[in-house]
């Protein structure tokens, strides 16, 4: 008996060996398969490329066509997964630090010259007196007509304590100015405000998630919680587009209580399997929390949102996110070079996921599109709320997007607005202060004067587009010719008349003018505080707010949210 139990035991183990043996052997052959593709391709890459150099009939620039073949292989995969140049590396450690050296200003191109947008308040540049507007003509003494916006922006850049001197022409002035600057290190703060709204309710508004930036909530929120009287408060990431996770757990937690999970990655390698919990004590976990998010708002962004949304410490409000869930790591390569690759995906605490279905089901802005209901599962937060996945982050409360008429969009599109706030901030010393200042009957006739005096503002409106293709149509059918004077009619009415229309949007025209003639004499400061007064999302966090039984029920359920509702997912 014992000597068949034996065999038996033995008969197990040769069976078990074998197996082993043949899958190890299976794993070999794959491996060993796999690494001969990965050489034999590498190798046709390289005899083709060979073949390219020596004989194609133009010259080729190799450091393109390598560029040009990196990024399509990469574009494949995702659209996060991305290859940077050493040429690169010094934007890419600003997108994540938020630091750099040089005089502190938004640049852009205007015609055959880089113009300044911004100079940023307290910066080399404001104190210098660079002004936006200011058309850069010549930098240490190079001419700068015809550069790209890159090039200035390097010319700009450089050590800190060194020099450099701007030739500027600006608007209203008979001769050209030089400004010497001393450039130091730029540390943008990523919390351009923060604040009361009234007596109870406090804002901070977050930019992106760089290095350190939960200090800078962490430093908003006590500064906030000194006023006695604030009991609620709205944190604003609409626009901001991410950054780095550390950071987006550490502002979590100043509202979750130490150990929460906050978000968890999962990849094909193990070692990219985490789950992420509040590290510390919170600063507060009990006062009334609005979280405002946008189309803009993602990765990072959309880890707060949703870990806030799925323990039921806030409400969110707006619309839905982008949907960017995906974790980048990145990769140093040769020669100084860095591949940035995503290595896993984002799980916020009920175990959505953030990242959109697909990649291609996407909006012009690169946001989550039309998702439909059977691509979207239920999950539940902490007190039991439904919520869905699908990608991004649905609001428990929607605010419809502002729209805005084509002559606004031109205006803006076109720096309109821009330039003439360049001529205002020239002839006017000063204006009154933000929460006071508004446009004035003078100005707004004034603006009307100078747009109306430009040969070359031209704006098309939608229902010009349309009444096009109702002509075509109208003309492939015959019912044109019957009806030549009723479209003749419509056409006439339906043509852009600029007077007419900056009397029809004037209210939104002026929140533009308002907030750029704010920004020359206040900087961005002061265009936040005047927008503050009029956003419509802002509006409705309060409203709801400062309403705690509606809050509470919100949150607990007992009122159906749009983060309940598939619907949410429809923007």
């Amino acid at each position: 008996m014992n000597k068949k139990r034996g065999l038996t035991k033995r008969g197990w183990f040769i069976t078990i060996l074998l197996s082993v043996i043949i899958s190890v052997g299976f794993i070999a052959a794959n491996t060993d398969r796999r690494n001969f593709e990965i050489v034999k391709n590498l190798d046709i890459f390289y005899t083709l490329f060979r073949e390219l150099n020596s004989f194609y009939v133009d010259e080729i620039n190799p450091d393109d066509l390598i560029k040009t073949s990196i990024d399509g292989m990469l574009e494949s995969l995702d659209p996060y997964t991305t290859f940077i140049p050493e040429s690169e590396m010094d934007d890419f450690r600003f997108m994540t630090t938020g630091e750099y050296a040089g005089i502190g200003a938004l640049i852009t191109r205007r015609g055959n010259f880089v113009v300044v947008s911004e100079p940023y308040e307290g910066f080399p540049a404001q104190e210098a007196g660079l002004r936006a507007g200011d058309r850069i003509l010549k930098i240490d003494g190079d001419d700068m007509k015809g550069k790209q916006t890159s090039d200035v922006s390097d010319r700009l850049k450089g050590p800190a304590g060194t020099e450099v001197i701007v030739l500027v022409e600006r608007p209203g002035k008979s001769s050209p100015i030089t400004i010497t600057i001393t450039r130091r290190s730029i540390q943008i703060n990523p919390v351009p405000y923060y604040g009361m709204l009234d007596d109870k309710t406090g804002i901070i508004i977050l930019n992106n998630f760089t290095q350190n930036c939960s200090q800078e909530v962490e430093k908003a929120l006590k500064e906030l919680k000194k006023n006695e009287n604030m009991s609620r408060l709205i944190l604003d990431l609409r626009g901001n587009p991410g950054g780095l996770m550390d950071e987006a757990v550490k502002i979590a937690n100043l509202f979750l209580p130490r150990g929460s999970e906050v978000v968890s990655t999962k990849g094909r390698v193990s070692q990219w399997d985490k789950t992420y919990r509040a590290p510390r004590q919170p600063i507060d976990t009990v006062m009334p929390l609005a979280v405002l998010i946008n189309r803009g708002s993602a990765s990072a962004s959309e880890i707060v949102a949703g870990a806030l949304q799925d323990h039921d410490r806030a409400l969110v409000i707006g619309q839905r996110s982008f949907g960017k869930g995906l974790v980048q790591t990145t990769r140093s390569l040769a020669y100084n070079s860095s591949l940035k690759v995503t290595t896993a995906r984002y799980y916020i605490p009920s175990g959505r996921s953030i990242q959109a279905v697909d990649y291609a089901n996407r909006n012009e802005d690169g946001s989550v599109g039309f998702i439909p209901d059977s691509l979207m599962r239920e999950f539940s937060t902490s007190g039991g709320r439904t919520v869905f996945d699908g990608g991004g982050i649905s609001p428990d409360v929607i605010v419809e997007r502002d729209r805005f008429s084509s002559i606004s969009m031109a205006l803006i599109g076109q720096q309109t607005v821009f330039d003439y706030a360049t001529l205002f901030a020239v002839k006017t010393p000063s204006i009154e202060k933000p929460g006071v200042f508004q446009i004035s009957d003078d100005i707004y006739a004034d603006f009307i004067s100078y747009v109306t005096g430009l040969e070359d503002f031209r704006y098309e409106s939608q229902s010009q587009n349309q009444f096009r293709k109702l002509k075509e149509t109208a003309e492939r059918e015959g019912y044109f010719d019957v009806n030549k004077e009723l479209f003749s009619a419509m056409e006439e009415n339906l043509r852009p008349d600029v007077a007419r229309d900056l009397g029809t949007f004037r209210e939104e025209v002026e929140e533009f003018l308002a907030m750029e003639l704010l920004r020359r004499f206040y900087y961005q400061r002061g265009a936040i505080i005047h927008n503050l007064k009029t956003d419509n999302e802002v509006a409705k966090a309060r409203e709801i707010l400062s309403n705690p039984a509606k809050y509470n029920d919100m949150l607990n359920g007992t009122i159906l949210t749009h983060a309940g509702d598939k619907r949410g997912a429809r923007n």
